[in-house]
């Protein structure tokens, strides 16, 4: 009798059966593919059937194998088939049924085949460590080989191997004593300074393999060592990966063993929350891959852990994580028609500058006009021109770009005024978000004003004049009092002196207010340390109503101009200066009506408070707005600007502060008692909340609210909120109002469905019930992705209610959440492999994540943008998608390049705004 298999596939439900050699020994078909226990087989006869898997890249699944000796007796066959069943039955009760490749095989076969092959008795563990070499192909051992990565271009720095090597071995030169590297300096020598415990573990592994106990190596030692660690061979990383728990070199690694390996993995990538649960994560592990409870895993199961890696990553998703697959291509996207595509890069190249392309032209010419109709003017005074040539005119043709400057500068920081613009039509077309960029700008062309005026005054004007012949001063002599200044006259006169401290205070005021000033990145010897940082910055830009009140004297004292209306000082600053002094009364008549408070405190992880205060009577906001708070124990004129952190509908107002200066350590000492006994401030720990007793707590006034770009959210099809750090605080608070508009919708559905009859009386109720409002409403944004990338694990635990409030609510999976974790190594480091393994583990079996607390998956490293803008322009196309980011400068200009090329490569187009905190 020959031996025979039999094959099944999926999709044709096509069984074939074939003879094997007579020849041929059962191992040598499919070479080391199949199981090395069928030469322990007395039966002549095998049969083997297999199940071709067409959807997961040709893999082949065990169904059975069965002895087909027609001898065997009633009863051996049934204690072959019970023995068989026990042990898939114990197999079943693991986590591993969420999982395809670990299904019993019998569950896989065709209800023919299996009443047609009798089962084979086979220890579990082996039947599985078969299932997992046929499983392995070369798409599933490349991914895992991605996923462990000692060696790296930021680890070796450098681009080759043999770059790399040289990198290392200057390393050993300047490291190494008398020729030898100490275990302790392994890490720095191979680009792994920051994970030194891990590197020690990578030493000890492969001193191991030599059979030593050694503490140094030799430069050679090292070259093996390095040839090692960098091979590219999955197979070998593996093995490194297992000797690293392997201590004692017995090819098995116990619970002990992989707990240490989490601790390694926990101690390089700074989660001590992680290594206090190392244990629990280490039981975790041995449970998924050692269900038969051995007490050990081998290398075939954690090979087998690896590779499968994408399944169990892709089931942990969280339910707030799209699942749809985004099918389409960057080049489907694409117009396809040559005109049409470069006639949309016209229209979005226009729709994305001409805001503030128009206001800058209309300044620009304004400005322009008015030089020139001053220099003209000034160019037609012959007397004057005479003694002073050109230099008079340019430098009125300044001082009248500086009046005009002088009083725009006041309209971007009228804040109150901005904000009610916001809400108007006037949004349509004029750049709002700009207004601190267009203040800037106006301050940069008011220095220029002052360099080209003060300059052609005191190195050409006043000169020529004290130098001019009695002849071609005579004409001038009566705008002087009928006598020839001199050059000290000049400067001492009123007009002089107003000019002088003008410019001193102005020099003053924009160098305090420069970011290396304002950001206290320049450090001064006391006591000119007080020089810098955002007190000094505010304080200073007070002097400037100083300087409108000197411009007013000093336009009112010119030599040249003599009747009231040649005198136009007033005229242009008049209307601007009305309006900021109507706008600070304004915010001192109401931040003395709105004192809060306070409800709650929390200190969160990270040097995070939370603020929960009571709400003003009539106290209206939408959700991205700001306040300005002031606390008068600490100052009675300091206000700081804090991004609302509560939804609209909230009865409370709430704010979250991180205290990075000396007010917001001040507010922290009078409002929350300091608990030294905590851990430290990187390690994530529970919220200490306490409720103030109302006698002693310090009193909180708020200004606001003040408008922000993320308060037309509601505006676009698709939201990309983007958070960088405590920059997520203004996207809080629209996904809390999103996640209440989604519990409105979905009582207001539940009921109309008790109190409708039938369908078609349910549609009548439900069209007839929502006001036009109510229709555009529903009309505003269906879609979020939030995006929140910070450093510390800690962070998470800022808004982690927020997080499982809405993983819980959104059943339709419209808001999409992303934590981005930037202290731990990417995804596919050696250093975070396990930790992702562990936490795709927990998150499938308890729908928890390891690190954050919340149903919300924690990604490692930063996220590659171009992939998210890509696939939500997949996803989304021929829509609006609102980008809005609050954090540091330095990612901004990515997103928005990312925002104006995807806007021109696809049907989306995407619009961008920011905020810096």
């Amino acid at each position: 009798m020959m031996p025979t298999a039999s094959f099944s596939s999926k999709r044709s439900s096509y069984t074939h059966g074939f003879e094997l050699p007579g020849n041929s020994s059962p191992s040598s078909v499919g070479g080391a593919m199949l199981p090395k226990f069928l030469n322990d087989l007395n039966q002549d006869l095998v049969e083997v059937t297999l199940e071709l898997d067409d959807d997961d890249d040709g893999s082949i699944v065990v169904c059975s194998v069965a002895p087909a000796n027609d001898d065997l007796t009633s009863s051996e066959a049934a204690a072959a088939n019970g023995i068989l069943r026990r042990s898939l039955s114990a197999t079943s009760r693991s986590i591993r049924r969420t999982f395809g490749w670990l299904k019993s095989a019998s569950s896989r076969t065709t209800a023919s085949n299996s009443e047609s092959v009798a089962e084979f008795t086979l220890p579990a563990r082996e039947a599985r460590r078969m299932k997992a070499k046929l499983q392995r192909t070369r798409s599933s051992a490349q991914r895992a080989l991605n996923g462990l990565r000692f060696i790296s271009k930021t680890t070796a720095g450098g681009s080759d191997a043999a770059e790399q090597w040289q990198q290392v071995e200057a390393r050993f030169e300047s490291l190494a004593k008398d020729g030898m590297l100490a275990s302790a300096d392994f890490g720095e020598c191979i680009g792994m300074g920051d994970s030194e415990e891990f590197a020690v573990g990578i030493f000890d592994a492969l001193a191991r393999r030599r059979r030593q106990k050694i503490s140094k190596i030799t430069k050679e030692e090292l070259r093996d060592f390095w040839l090692q660690i960098s091979d590219n061979s999955f197979d070998a990383r593996l093995q490194i990966f297992f000797d690293m728990a392997d201590s004692n070199e017995d090819g098995r690694i116990t619970r002990e063993g992989v707990r240490e390996l989490i601790m390694l993995s926990a101690s390089a990538n700074k989660l001590p929350k992680l290594k206090e649960q190392a244990e629990d994560y280490a039981s975790l592990i041995m449970e998924e891959l050692d269900p038969e409870n051995f007490g050990y895993i081998e290398l075939w199961q954690l090979e087998a852990l690896l590779l499968q890696r994408d399944v169990y990553i892709n089931y942990s998703r969280p339910l707030s994580t799209a699942s749809v697959s985004w099918s389409q291509n960057l080049s489907s996207l694409k117009p396809k028609n040559l005109v049409r595509r470069l006639s949309r890069s016209l229209q979005c190249l226009v729709l994305e500058n001409w805001q503030g392309s128009w206001i800058l032209l209309l300044w620009v010419v304004a400005m322009a006009s008015l030089f020139g109709w001053k220099f003209y003017q000034y160019r037609k005074n012959r007397a004057a021109f005479q003694v002073m040539h050109y230099c008079l005119p340019v430098a009125k043709g300044a001082a009248e770009t500086l009046k005009l400057n002088m009083a725009l500068i006041l309209l971007p920081v009228c804040r109150n005024m901005l904000t009610w613009l916001r809400s108007t039509r006037a949004r349509c077309f004029i750049p709002f978000d700009d207004n601190i960029n267009f203040h800037k700008i106006i301050a940069f062309a008011i220095a220029i004003g002052i360099i080209i005026h003060a300059g052609n005054h005191l190195a050409c004007d006043f000169p020529r004049i004290v130098n001019s012949s009695p002849e071609k001063f005579a004409p001038l002599s009566s705008d002087f009092h009928n006598k020839k200044p001199t050059y000290e006259f000049l400067l001492t006169g009123t007009e002089g002196t107003t000019g002088i401290l003008m410019v001193i205070l102005i020099a003053i005021s924009f160098t305090l207010a420069a970011r290396r000033f304002r950001r206290n990145m320049v450090r001064l010897p006391a006591p000119f340390n007080k020089l810098t940082g955002f007190n000094a910055f505010w304080y200073s830009h007070h002097l400037l109503g100083l300087v409108y009140i000197l411009l007013i004297i000093h336009g009112s004292c010119l030599y040249l101009a003599h009747k009231w209306y040649e005198k136009t000082t007033w005229m242009y600053i008049s209307v601007p200066l009305l309006l900021y002094v109507a706008e600070r009364s304004l915010r001192t008549c109401r931040s003395k009506h709105y004192s809060v408070k306070m409800l709650k405190v929390s200190v969160l992880p990270g040097n995070v408070i939370s603020l929960i205060m009571s709400k003003p009577p009539g106290f209206k906001y939408k959700s991205g707005q700001y306040i300005f708070l002031q606390c008068p124990t600490i100052s009675s004129f300091e206000w700081h600007p804090f991004s609302i952190t509560s939804a609209p509908g909230d009865e409370y107002l709430s704010v979250h502060i991180r205290t990075v200066g000396d007010w917001t350590r001040e507010l922290k000492r009078a409002i929350a008692e300091e608990d030294d006994s905590s851990p430290a401030e990187h390690s994530a720990r529970f919220v200490q909340m306490r409720n103030l007793d109302r006698r002693g707590q310090p009193r909180l006034f708020i200004d606001g609210p003040y408008g922000a770009p993320a308060q037309d959210y509601q505006n676009y099809d698709v939201l990309l909120l983007v958070g960088l750090g405590i920059g997520a605080t203004p996207f809080i608070s629209i996904l809390r109002d999103l996640l209440n508009s989604t519990r409105t919708a979905e009582e207001q559905m539940d009921s109309n469905t008790e109190t409708s009859r039938s369908d078609d009386s349910q549609n009548s109720f439900t069209s007839s019930s929502l006001t036009p409002g109510d229709k555009k409403k529903s009309q505003r944004t269906m879609n979020a992705h939030f995006y929140w990338v910070t450093r510390e694990p800690g962070s998470f635990e800022w808004f982690k209610g927020v997080m499982d409030e809405v993983a819980e609510m959104d059943h339709k999976g419209q808001i999409e959440l992303h934590n981005y974790l930037t202290s731990v190594y990417e995804e596919g480091d050696a250093r975070s492999t396990l930790i992702t393994m562990v936490q795709a583990l927990n998150h499938a079996k308890h729908g928890v994540d390891i690190l954050s607390g919340t149903r919300v998956r924690t990604h490692f490293a930063r996220p590659d943008w171009k992939e998210v803008f890509t696939k939500i322009a997949s996803k989304h196309p021929y829509s609006t998608v609102g980008v809005f980011y609050c954090g540091m400068p330095m990612l901004a200009k990515e997103l928005k390049v990312l925002s104006h090329e995807l806007s021109h490569k696809t049907t989306t187009r995407f619009e961008f705004h920011k905020e810096y905190f």
